[in-house]
């Protein structure tokens, strides 16, 4: 099975199922003499796992990584990084009516039409699930990425029809918005629009229904020029990462898909001199032009879908009996995705960030005093 891996300089490769013995991930690339610990990474990983409140799945996993390799005397030492966390809470009775019936929204169809086999316990490699490897990847690469000034979070800014207050969330730079997010469970910096969105979440799981959203991504302190022209441009690397997440079903860079409506002169970031630095006035490109980096702040935004796994009943196929046949699906699922996807988001944003850096030689073995 192809497909496990990503990134060239900085290279990751997830591994495990849902409902297996543990999941994890192999990096390679990782530059020496970083300070790197379990804490380092467990912080990350507690923002993802599940059963944090009422709006995420009540699957309770402890998420507790383990690293196996590549750290010495609490620094990387250039070798390869093994990170491993256990399954501890898996039900996969509730799944075994589902053996020969592949779910609406899910990837059971296409999956078994590929390999003619799969794991459909909670979904096997393609689980919501594998996404720990990817935080526990990216904690690594956002220590490393803090050593050299740049900083990123990812964000809820709407879920349902509920948004958030674009104004207020615009004037608020990406440290503030850190520290908001976790003060609510749907990861919303706007306090107003959060509690309107908690409860329209739990109306929908109410119904036995689930929601979708839009998660933004900014990063600061990207110097100008990182990226390439043609195929390797800065942007169409995020969008392959953020979109290689399974729930996310559209991607835009700054103002996207509103360039459609506006005309050249409206949308064209002029330049100006900031003392000696050169900036634009405007970041309607979302601090990328030609697929490099302006040195703006980069912003993009992701479209969440609605969690596929409902209780309410849906039509579907047997594939063993050829037959049509319903179905409601059981088991504990996540009534938003939106909440738990930023810290999925902010992992893979850092992991294309440090990838372009160590690919241009733009970061060097740590020297630490």
């Amino acid at each position: 099975m192809a497909g496990n891996s990503f990134g060239e300089a900085f290279r990751i490769t997830t591994w495990g199922e849902s409902h297996g013995a543990a999941i994890g991930v192999v990096i390679d690339g990782a530059v020496p003499g970083i300070s790197l610990s379990e804490e380092d990474i467990q912080k990350e990983l507690n923002r993802r796992k599940p059963g944090q409140s009422a709006v995420s799945t009540a699957r309770q996993e402890s998420d507790a990584v383990s690293i196996l390799s590549g750290v010495f005397e609490g620094k990387t030492i250039g070798t390869p990084i093994l990170l491993m966390v256990p399954n501890e809470d898996h039900d996969s009775s509730a799944y075994e009516d589902i053996r020969d019936t592949p779910r609406p929204g899910h990837a059971d169809f296409g999956y078994f039409c590929k390999y003619k086999i799969r794991d459909h316990r909670g979904g096997g490699r393609s689980s919501g699930r594998e996404t720990a490897g990817r935080v526990a990847a990216g904690a690594v690469a956002k220590k490393i990425l803090s050593e050299y000034g740049i900083d990123l979070v990812c964000h809820v800014v709407q879920i349902g029809t509920e948004k958030a207050d674009a104004d207020l969330l615009n004037n608020l730079a990406v440290g503030e918005i850190k520290e908001r997010i976790e003060r609510n469970p749907v990861r919303c910096a706007d306090p107003a629009a959060a509690a309107i969105m908690e409860k329209a979440v739990l109306s929908a799981a109410k119904d036995g229904d689930s929601l979708g959203g839009i998660v933004e991504g900014r990063i600061s302190g990207v110097f100008a020029g990182l990226g390439e022209t043609v195929f390797d441009k800065l942007d169409a690397d995020l969008a392959k990462a953020i979109m290689s997440i399974g729930a996310v079903k559209g991607f835009e860079v700054g103002d996207g898909f509103a360039a459609a409506v506006a005309t050249g002169s409206q949308f064209n970031d002029k330049f100006m001199y900031d003392g000696n630095e050169v900036i634009t006035k405007t970041n309607h490109c979302g601090g990328i032009l030609g697929g490099i980096s302006t040195g703006m702040e980069i912003r993009f935004r992701a479209a969440v879908k609605p969690t596929p796994s409902v209780a309410c009943l849906q039509e579907t196929v047997n594939l063993k009996t050829g037959q049509n046949t319903t179905l409601a699906i059981k088991g504990r699922h996540d009534p938003v995705i939106a909440p738990r996807l930023v810290p999925v988001a902010e992992a893979m944003a850092a992991i294309v960030i440090l990838d372009h850096l160590l690919r241009h030689k733009m970061i060097e073995t740590k020297q630490e005093s």
